[in-house]
């Protein structure tokens, strides 16, 4: 490993010039405008003192920044990681108590540990595995956990801490009557304020405005009402040192938990810089990704920092700002950091309402309505993992909505790659004989020789796809009783052990009845682990060939001369 591997942002440091400090800076100062409102309210949604989403937010970046792979990704606190968080804790404790921040602490330091990890051992792959589906179905679902759950603070009514999804709307129908309407006005002024400004100017932050907007109409109607409750004032200073607790008994309580955490991260991380990744035509590398996710809660979780990701909305408005490189996420930190320390007291004048009202936007923002379409519109398998994900996270622990969701991805992806496609392969008569071309018999209509039969596979065989290569091969030898079977190979990535000695099963049982099982085209990587593991010294050298002409050379010299003399096929030019 090189340099660049432990310390990437020298690569990106190089790019530095003076119009990109220019562009980022301008970036930087606009990503801090925005999280700040989000900052508050994500922390909100995860149990946890206002000021600990913004101290989220001016350091997760920062490492980010300078160990991930993306120029444009800005991490910090995010909607589902923090539901997840305040899922996970309040089974510990009391959610914005001591004992439940110092939990969250150290959840965040084990995500991170996960993500470290998974990043050196070089997994960055495997969220290709997992569906983009699965991120949808649990957002959808925890936008209305969201939403449910700040009704209380904009309704005004009582609802007992810790009731499930069904019984805060049960109580929510049942305490209909005593709805306090001021608190009902503030948070729709504030919501539809930020609305007006995300649709009329949406480079502007909306969010600051509808706050400010709740906040003076709080101001004007606390005579009307005694339930007008407050954020109260944040602390103005930057992030204190803290300490996560390694206790065994708290370690081996949140490790299962922070798992989850650690997985949903790294799933949005990648997909959210992948995303961004194809407008401004960079490449990223996921395992680094997975590396510097994985340092920034870690050296988070002892600046007063809880489980953080990247952000979808921070990120798209980066690159849209004009970002070149990730000092812009560097500038968004150290801009919030100022912003906090001038401002930070007049959180003392938002109302609890007015922030009910942008987490309800917040909310709705996730749910991300083009692609639920779709893929219900097209695709059964997707469809299944987005519904099972959505109702799981509704109805279930939310960790366990993000396993299963997780599951039933990687397995339809098994399903899709165990019964790769085998179709029935033949020479093309039209075609001069000296090229040998062989043509998919079911794209154009072609006589096939009795008694060899010409297949391609195209996927990797092992254990999985194994039995559907099995199945196919016995279908030829029973029903059309046909023991010659030449493989087109060059669709295969790769043979395992399982696979290979599978196949020497097969030959072995054509061999029998004096047949064989031959390849045509392996690619070298897939020859070479054949060579390496015996496979091509048990099936027999004369079993496998360069080109299709010596493949069918070879096989003919084989082939039952009393059939070929009665064949009105004769495709082959050694038929002739």
């Amino acid at each position: 490993m090189n340099l660049l591997s432990f310390f990437p942002f020298l690569k990106w440091f190089k790019l530095i010039t003076k119009d990109t400090l220019k562009a980022d800076l301008m970036a930087g100062l606009t990503g801090a405008v925005i999280v700040l409102p989000q900052g508050v309210a994500f922390a909100t949604i995860a149990g946890l003192p206002p000021e600990y989403g913004l101290y989220t937010a001016m350091v997760t970046p920062i490492i980010a920044a300078l160990f991930g792979s993306s120029y444009h990704l800005v991490s910090g606190p995010t909607t589902a990681i923090s539901i997840v968080v305040f899922s996970t804790i309040s089974h510990h404790a009391e959610p914005g108590s001591p004992e439940f921040i110092q939990t969250a602490l150290t959840l965040t330091f084990l995500a991170g540990v996960y993500q470290l990890s998974f990043g050196l051992a070089r997994l960055g792959t495997l969220v290709n595995f997992v569906s983009h589906t699965v991120v949808i179905g649990f957002t959808a679902g925890a936008a209305i956990l969201i939403a449910s759950s700040q009704m209380k603070h904009i309704t005004g009514i009582q609802i007992p801490k810790g009731e499930s999804f069904l019984n805060t709307w049960i109580e929510l129908f049942q305490g209909a009557g005593h709805i306090n309407w001021y608190l009902m006005l503030i948070a729709m002024v504030t919501l539809f304020v930020a609305l007006f400004f995300k649709k009329t100017m949406p480079k502007m932050p909306g969010l600051l405005f509808g706050m400010v907007a709740g906040s003076v109409l709080a101001y004007f109607l606390k005579g009307f009402t005694d339930d007008i409750k407050l954020v109260g004032a944040i602390p103005a200073h930057l992030p204190p040192l803290s300490s996560p607790e390694f206790s065994f008994h708290t370690i081996k309580a949140l490790a299962p938990e922070a798992f989850a955490v650690a997985l949903l991260g790294l799933i949005e991380a990648v997909s959210i810089s992948r995303a961004v990744a194809t407008k401004s035509n960079q490449r990223i590398d996921s395992n680094q990704e997975f590396i510097g996710q994985g340092l920034s809660n870690m050296f988070g979780s002892f600046f007063s920092s809880y489980a953080g990701s990247g952000s979808f909305t921070r990120s798209g408005i980066n690159y849209e700002a004009g970002a070149r490189t990730p000092l812009s996420a560097i500038f968004a930190a150290l801009f919030l950091m100022v912003i906090v320390l001038l401002i930070a007291p007049l959180t003392a004048y938002l109302p609890i309402a007015a922030m009910g009202g942008i987490i309800l936007l917040v909310a709705y923002n996730l749910i991300d309505f083009h692609h639920i379409k779709k893929t219900l519109t097209f695709s059964k398998s997707e469809s299944a993992i987005l519904l099972t994900t959505f109702f799981a996270t509704l109805f279930l622990e939310l960790e366990f909505a993000i396993y299963l969701g997780v599951i039933l991805s990687l397995v339809m992806f098994l399903a899709k790659t165990s019964t790769p496609e085998i179709p029935t392969l033949s020479v093309d008569s039209s075609e001069t004989l000296a090229h040998r071309k062989l043509v998919d018999i079911s794209e154009k209509p072609l006589k096939q020789c009795p008694q060899l039969k010409i297949i391609r596979i195209d996927m990797s065989i092992y254990f999985g796809s194994i039995n559907h290569i099995q199945q196919r091969i016995a279908k030829i030898v029973e029903n059309e009783r046909i023991h010659h079977i030449l493989i087109e190979a060059s669709g295969i990535n790769f043979i395992d052990l399982a696979g290979s000695e599978a196949l020497e099963i097969e030959n072995e049982r054509l061999r029998k009845l004096g047949g064989g099982l031959y390849f045509v085209g392996l690619k070298p990587s897939v020859y070479e682990f054949a060579a390496e593991s015996h496979f091509i010294e048990h099936i027999g050298n004369d079993h496998v060939f360069d080109t299709k002409t010596e493949a069918i050379k070879t096989i003919y010299k084989h082939l039952d001369r009393s059939v070929c003399e009665e064949c009105a096929s004769r495709i082959f030019r050694e038929c002739e």
